[in-house]
């Protein structure tokens, strides 16, 4: 029973601290609003984390862990499906998972971002770096060979933008209320959809300039 009550104060702390944390941010957060909201005794952050920064990095991989849970990377498609299907999942999970309002560990990176304390430098890393890798992996295997990793990022970055940006404009005008702000994407299965038509046109426009380039060298070298 008591390791049973201590799994459930660890958890408590951690579910509690996401929130304040995407609320508040690091810096503004206080040990006594979480404790207050995990109904814990104010000593329990050191008891279970050592200190407020701990607390902070273990909300962070608390919450990417159940994102991840929630949303795998993959979308459900098999690591042994053609390059389009792969990245069709990738999007449809970064999407899904940015778009769900219970989604944590996305909007902490965001606070991160916006008021840097170093803290989640190396906890991200170590977690978002190999997703990252995957998703660049599927782009060098759809542009080809000839691709450079300058276009390799180029076009991971678009692909990105296309999921991220649009889902947190939309998460804003949710919590603002703001009628001037764009309009909401209810049909997520058919921002995918395009997303992708936008994704393979550029992917396939790329290739068109490797080909092109390809054409002018052949016809210089016969003259």
């Amino acid at each position: 029973m008591t390791k049973q009550r201590s799994g459930d104060t660890r958890e408590k702390l951690l579910t509690a601290a996401s929130d304040v944390f995407v609320e508040k941010g690091f810096r503004d957060a206080t040990v006594a609003e979480i404790c207050k909201r995990a109904d814990a005794n104010i000593s329990a952050v050191n008891y279970y984390f050592s200190s407020k920064e701990a607390l902070y990095q273990q909300a962070w991989r608390h919450s990417f862990a159940k994102s991840i849970k929630d949303f795998p990377q993959d979308g459900g498609v098999s690591e042994n499906a053609p390059a389009e299907a792969r990245l069709r999942g990738q999007v449809k999970a970064l999407i899904r998972r940015i778009s769900d309002e219970n989604n944590k560990d996305f909007f902490i990176s965001q606070m991160e971002f916006v008021n840097p304390t170093g803290l989640l430098e190396e906890v991200m890393k170590s977690e978002l770096i190999p997703l990252r890798e995957k998703t660049l992996s599927v782009m060098r295997e759809l542009l080809g060979q000839e691709a450079t990793e300058e276009q390799v990022v180029f076009c991971e970055t678009c692909i990105l933008s296309m999921c991220v940006h649009p889902m947190l404009m939309q998460r804003a005008r949710r919590k603002m209320k703001n009628a001037e702000m764009p309009v909401m994407m209810y049909d997520l299965d058919a921002y995918i959809e395009h997303v992708m038509k936008f994704a393979l046109a550029g992917i396939a426009a790329v290739k068109n300039d490797f080909d092109l380039v390809g054409l002018a060298a052949q016809h210089a070298r016969s003259l």
